[in-house]
């Protein structure tokens, strides 16, 4: 059976789709589920001779429009897997539909693991890399600053592969690609013999985190905090290589803390305010104290990684991370003096700069300052209001997650927004792979 014939098995037509945050739909005109790279180049080039945009989906982790088409969208569920191990360069080269979830478990039973990781594991590579996720680091930046090499379809339905060797100027952009330069087939990263980490998770008031982010930053290799709006009150996390033993939480207090705190109650808070905005006050100052402080020892993903089941709608920025103290201190007072009620703790990490074209970090080291609001809760008005103040200590949107930024400005706070666009003036000169989000932050 031909590849054409083999894709054409498994379209389906005319289905909704909506992210997991409910707050973006699309309606494509046919699903198409390739198998293989091979089956990928001819779904493109079908859609292009139809005269249809192309995109990509992986889990719906993202709060923006960036994989939204009413063309043809690709479901990557067949394209998953590792596909090769190299212990003499220590890299693993992996399908690109692959979930996080899966690779991380895959690399721990070959003894292996990832520098660094975000906070959740249900995205696939390709989704996760393509909008820059990342986590909290030191030195060690987001999960797309570890990728080697990768191949993608390119507009005109080629198979393209790419490194800092082999078409270095693709490689410096397409690490983070927003879907803009073609559709991912395999990622390759950088892997290392997995190591433990041990977690430090300790309450800390506001203004001694404030007083003390510098020197938390330099002393720890990964070091995040998250500060409850209407109160004083931080919950910070120290995460630092150990020699071990390994020393994971308890089943039953892992499950209280990870499940019925974090996931449960925080789920019943968060009905509860959204019913009545008036008593989100009172329960962060509750919820807040409640927090204690625990240590425990395990490999990587397990300590990066919390299961996310409360959904809600994110935006981050990226900031200078000179700039970050300053800009949450005006968030709070913002919060402060207006008549908003936030039940989502407000989430700040850093990041080392790297060398990706449009990566948040790019050129500079930078701090993330992410806010949420509970899925269903009205957010443009806080949303906005932190806009305003991100954007003031020139901020970089997480290209993921909701912001109303374009490319004015964002190729004023990119100084390699140009190299960005000419690449994908090459790859995709039709625009294939374009659609309304993509007009907005990179132009026509």
């Amino acid at each position: 059976m031909g590849a054409a014939t083999s894709t054409a098995s498994r379209a389906r037509t005319k289905s909704a789709w909506r992210n997991w945050a409910g707050n973006v739909r699309a309606r494509p005109v046919r699903e198409v589920s390739p198998a293989s790279p091979e089956e990928l180049a001819e779904a493109v080039r079908r859609a292009a001779e139809d005269g249809m945009k192309v995109k990509a989906v992986g889990a719906g982790h993202s709060f923006t429009a960036a994989a939204a088409t009413d063309g043809v969208l690709i479901r990557p569920e067949l394209l998953t897997g590792i596909r090769r191990i190299d212990r003499t360069a220590m890299t693993v080269t992996v399908a690109a539909g692959t979930p996080l979830r899966r690779l991380n478990a895959a690399l721990a039973r070959e003894g292996l693991s990832l520098t660094n990781m975000g906070d959740i594991m249900e995205q696939t590579v390709a989704g996760a890399t393509s909008t820059g996720t990342h986590g909290t680091g030191r030195e060690s930046a987001s999960i797309s600053a570890q990728i080697t090499a990768l191949e993608l379809v390119t507009g005109d339905g080629s198979l393209l592969r790419c490194s800092a060797e082999e078409h270095p100027d693709v490689f410096a952009a397409a690490r983070i690609g927003l879907g803009a330069l073609g559709v991912l087939s395999t990622i390759t990263f950088a892997v290392e013999p997995v190591f433990l980490l041990t977690a430090r998770e300790e309450p800390m008031g506001f203004d001694r985190v404030a007083a003390e982010f510098d020197a938390l930053c330099a002393e720890n290799e990964h070091f995040e905090f998250y500060w409850f709006p209407h109160t004083g009150n931080c919950n910070t996390k120290r995460n630092n290589r150990s020699a071990g033993p390994a020393a994971p939480p308890g089943r039953i207090s892992g499950w209280i803390e990870d499940e019925l705190l974090s996931n449960g109650l925080f789920q019943v808070v968060n009905s509860v305010g959204r019913a009545v905005p008036a008593t989100i006050p009172a329960i962060a100052k509750l919820s807040s104290r409640a927090l204690s402080s625990r240590t425990y020892t395990d490999i990587p993903y397990k300590v990066f990684t919390s299961p996310r089941r409360v959904r809600f709608v994110e935006m981050e920025y990226a900031v200078p991370r000179e700039a970050a103290v300053a800009a949450l201190r005006e968030v709070r007072a913002m919060i402060d003096r207006s008549p908003l009620r936030v039940s989502f703790p407000v989430e700040v990490r850093t990041a080392p700069a790297d060398d990706i074209a449009l990566s948040t970090a790019s050129g500079r080291e930078s701090a993330y300052v992410a806010v949420h609001m509970y899925r269903g809760t009205p957010y443009r008005a806080y949303f906005t209001a932190v806009e305003r103040i991100m954007t003031a200590h020139g901020g970089r949107p997480h290209w993921g997650k909701v912001h109303t930024r374009d490319a004015e400005y964002l190729s004023e706070v990119y100084p390699r927004f140009g190299e960005f666009t000419a690449v994908r003036d090459r790859l995709d000169p039709d625009r294939v792979f374009g659609n309304d989000y993509l007009r907005r932050v990179l132009g026509d």
